[in-house]
């Protein structure tokens, strides 16, 4: 199975043995992150430093000026924790270990973005707004989202892209000292919480015959018992209780074609930019109404819009099983290999195995520049075995 690792320019920039060492676990493909959100990542064993701080989601490359002069919305530089073109200066040095490098792009998932644009941002609805979501149901920000997917995925000499967060993200997200688990929502709630009441969602949802105002009221009413803590935790089937199945039907299909529509958007754009033979995937959830990192998506659909997804396996690989039914497409499966994270690199053989046979072709491994030394020991080992 071909494997890549999870890498940042900053685990390898400064660091002349970076590149050499992931070479060496066995990998034939490094995902090296180009546009990245916030983040407090370790690097044991980086010459110059031991904790790294992305303090905003950002590039980790020049812009083209040209394409974002004037613009409102654009993307932000790194500051000291990726100067200059680190990216670049990365991906030539894992170019010279003899791996194929390719980009790893976060979309909708910008809290800087949200804080300096506030009205970009989901908002739910009591009226809170989400900073770290923009609502991409907006034009201006799905005209920034496809130019940057473009811009950030197309990097000199990258063989492919893995777009990231690129669909709906809602209440669920790691926030700095997160407080958010006191009430147990389930599937149900996270998704009542993480429906969008924006200006361009009202009139969003008003073609799908549904008033968004009224559509608000019955959110909050319907979340009225979880907050007293009797959650029900049965999918889909507890929004329609709560929701009635009818509304429930039509937020969805609302959300679904929003999704989707940018998808295509997105996927096409990198095309137009990429050479031939670009390979292009997304870090997918085969449930179209979940958010986040791993989009919602529909198997089929997504299965004829890009090359292929990215799954996440970690604790099971069951999530695999919607796409390869599809018979189509590259399905990579993603494990967790920190132990410190809840990952188990001791298992990846096994854990690769079970992945391979629900229909995985590929394995993405996070992350060589977080995992602990007898980590990448591990990993090393297992992929040996594979």
């Amino acid at each position: 199975m071909k494997t890549s690792a999870f890498v940042y320019p900053w685990d390898v920039v400064g660091d002349p043995d970076a590149a050499r060492r992931i070479a060496g676990l066995g990998v034939r493909q490094v995902t090296l992150a180009a546009a990245y959100h916030s983040t407090r990542a370790l690097t044991p064993r980086h010459p110059r430093h031991r904790v790294v701080t992305a303090e905003h989601a950002a590039v980790l490359y020049p812009v083209d000026e040209q394409r974002w002069r004037g613009r409102e919305l654009r993307p932000y530089a790194a500051g000291d924790w990726a100067p200059g073109d680190a990216y670049g200066e990365a991906a030539d040095a894992l170019a010279e270990a003899g791996l194929s490098v390719h980009t790893w792009v976060v979309l909708a998932h910008n809290s800087r973005l949200g804080a300096e644009h506030p009205d970009t941002s989901v908002r739910n609805a009591y009226g809170d707004p989400y900073p770290w979501a923009p609502c991409i149901a907006q034009e201006a920000t799905r005209a920034y989202l496809v130019d940057l997917a473009a811009e950030a995925a197309v990097r000199p000499g990258a063989d492919g892209t893995e777009l990231e967060s690129l669909g709906w993200y809602g209440l669920a997200h790691l926030h700095a000292h997160d407080k958010t688990a006191g009430v147990g929502l389930g599937e149900a709630g996270q998704y009542l919480m993480s429906l969008c009441f924006c200006a361009a969602c009202h009139r969003g949802y008003a073609q799908h015959g549904l008033d968004g105002e009224e559509l608000a009221r019955s959110v909050r009413a319907a979340l009225e018992p979880l907050w007293r803590g009797r959650a029900e935790d049965e999918g889909w089937a507890s929004v329609e209780k709560l929701l009635g199945a009818e509304t429930a039907t039509a937020t969805r299909a609302y959300r679904d074609e929003v999704a989707r529509s940018l998808q295509e958007a997105a996927v096409a754009a990198v095309r137009d930019a990429a050479p031939a033979d670009f390979q292009v995937l997304l870090h997918a959830d085969p449930v179209s109404y979940h958010c986040g990192a791993n989009a919602g998506v529909d198997p089929a659909h997504i299965l004829s819009v890009a090359d292929g997804v990215v799954v996440p396996c970690t604790g099971g690989a069951g999530l695999l099983r919607p796409f390869a039914a599809r018979g189509k497409g590259v399905l990579a499966a993603n494990l967790t290999v920190v132990r410190g994270m809840g990952g188990s690199p001791g298992t990846l053989a096994e854990d690769a195995r079970a992945a391979r046979d629900l229909g995985a072709d590929e394995l993405r491994l996070y992350h060589a520049g977080l995992a602990s030394d007898a980590d990448l020991t591990a990993v090393g080992e297992a992929l040996a075995q594979l």
